[in-house]
């Protein structure tokens, strides 16, 4: 029985000596640096025309695609992209689509351009300038 007991003593003592767990984690693995997720207008202030998703985990996401109504009720597929190298924003209506370069952003207001077409966004509200015509369009809930 003393035997048995010095055995049972060894196995544990050398299970919890072998079973230790490493607090450093994988060292394979890359953290990606997450704490700067919010795009800045020109002015260095938050731009509040952009829209976030949040996932169940807290994390944002820059919503890309929305679809616009105009006044006539036309339904329009607007696009924005808000990758630092080229941010634009891309306006597709009866299968032609328009990429207009953003030119100008404030707190609550971002301008994009091209030629002699504009496009102003505030809030929900998206405001196309080309040549005379003037459309305004208001961001769905579809």
């Amino acid at each position: 029985m003393k035997k048995g007991l010095i055995l049972s003593i060894g196995i544990l003592t050398l299970s919890l000596s072998s079973c230790k767990k490493s607090e450093e984690g994988n060292k394979g693995i890359i953290k990606a640096d997450s704490a700067n997720t919010q795009v800045l207008a020109d002015n260095g202030a938050i731009d509040s025309t952009i829209a976030y998703n949040t996932d169940i985990n807290g994390n944002k996401s820059i919503k890309t695609d929305y679809v616009y109504k105009a006044t006539d009720g036309t339904l329009v597929k607007v696009v924005f992209n808000y990758d630092p190298k080229s941010r634009n924003v891309s306006i597709t209506n009866n299968k032609k689509t328009f990429v207009l370069d953003k030119s100008e952003a404030k707190v609550n207001e971002t301008i994009y351009q091209k030629d002699d077409m504009k496009a102003t966004v505030k809030g929900d509200s998206l405001i196309i300038h080309q040549g005379e015509n003037i459309i305004e369009l208001v961001k769905t809930k579809i």
